[in-house]
C-alpha cells in the first residue's frame, strides 16, 4: 500500500493539468480549500445539528436513515448526517462556493451539478473509534450499483470530500484503487465483495489529509475507509461529502421512500 504524494490548489477554474490528472487516476487532492475559521464554523454546525436531531429523536432525513453510534462516555452520537446543508445556512452557502462549482468540469462531457437535495445531499461523516462505535470503517465499494438499484444506467458522479480533521496516512481514512473508474461493468460489480471486503490491496493508495483539504474521487473508483489504529479523539475523522452528479434531476423530500439498499448497508458496516 502506497502513500499518495500528488496534490494541487483549487481555483475558480480547473487547469488542463488537473483535468488530465483526474482523467487518468480518478482521484485528486486539493490542499487548503478551507481556512481554519471556516473549518471551525462547519464543526460547530455539525455539533448543533447533531444535538438538535438527537433531541428531536429524528431517525431519517428525506427518507435516508441517520447512522448512530456511541462516544467514549457511552452517549448516543450521530455518525452520519445527510442533507445537512438544508438545515444550515453556512453549509448551504458552502455549496454555492465557485471553486466547488468548478469541479463539475471533471465530469465533461456531461453536465454536472451539486446535488444538494438529491442522493443523500451533503453528508457529514463523523467517525470515531471507540469500543462502542459501529461506524469506524467501510469496506471496499464503488458508488455505482445505486444507479442499477434505481433502474438507471451507471452515470459518472464525483464524491467530493471536505476534510475537517487532519488524518495522516497512518491513521486510516480514505483508500482508493487509482484508475479503476475506467473498469468494465463486470469488474465494477464483482471486482470485490461490496462492503464486506476490508482487506488491504497491493494497488491501493492512501493519503495524508489535513484539516481544510478537499479530495475528489470518481464514484466508479473502488474505494474504502480504513479503520483508525487509534481510539478516542485521536481517531476522530469528520468529513463532509458533496455529491456532484449528472443525468436526470431526482430531488428528495420528507415523503421520499427509503431506498432498499439502505436496509442492508446497516448490517455490513462494522
Amino acid at each position: 500500500m502506497k502513500k499518495w504524494e500528488s496534490h494541487f490548489q483549487l481555483g475558480d477554474t480547473l487547469t488542463q493539468e488537473q483535468l488530465d490528472f483526474f482523467d487518468e487516476h480518478g482521484v485528486i487532492v486539493f490542499r487548503n480549500f478551507l481556512t481554519k475559521e471556516k473549518v471551525d464554523t462547519y464543526i460547530s454546525e455539525l455539533k448543533r445539528l447533531e444535538k438538535q436531531w438527537l433531541e428531536e429523536k429524528r431517525e431519517k432525513v428525506n427518507g435516508i436513515p441517520l447512522k448512530f453510534g456511541k462516544d467514549e462516555q457511552g452517549n448516543l452520537t450521530i455518525q452520519r448526517l445527510c442533507f445537512s446543508s438544508l438545515y444550515s445556512d453556512p453549509l448551504h452557502h458552502l455549496l454555492e462556493e465557485p471553486r466547488l462549482k468548478a469541479l463539475t468540469a471533471l465530469l465533461q462531457p456531461y453536465e454536472g451539478r451539486i446535488a444538494e437535495n438529491e442522493k443523500d445531499g451533503l453528508v457529514i461523516n463523523n467517525y470515531i473509534n471507540t469500543p462502542n462505535s459501529t461506524f469506524t470503517q467501510m469496506g471496499w465499494h464503488t458508488d455505482s450499483p445505486r444507479d442499477l438499484f434505481l433502474g438507471q444506467k451507471i452515470m459518472p458522479m464525483l464524491n467530493v470530500g471536505i476534510h475537517l480533521d487532519t488524518c495522516p496516512f497512518e491513521n486510516g481514512g480514505l483508500r482508493v484503487l487509482p484508475g479503476t473508474h475506467k473498469q468494465n461493468v463486470l469488474k465494477l460489480l464483482f471486482g470485490k465483495k461490496y462492503f464486506i471486503d476490508n482487506n488491504d490491496d497491493d494497488r491501493e493508495v492512501g493519503f495524508d489529509l489535513y484539516s481544510g483539504d478537499l479530495s475528489v474521487h470518481d464514484g466508479r473508483l473502488w474505494h474504502r475507509v480504513k479503520q483508525s489504529p487509534k481510539f478516542g479523539e485521536e481517531s476522530r475523522r469528520r468529513v463532509m461529502y458533496v455529491p456532484i452528479v449528472t443525468g436526470k434531476y431526482m430531488p428528495k423530500n420528507e415523503k421520499s421512500k427509503t431506498p432498499f439498499y439502505h436496509r442492508f448497508t446497516g448490517k455490513v458496516h462494522h
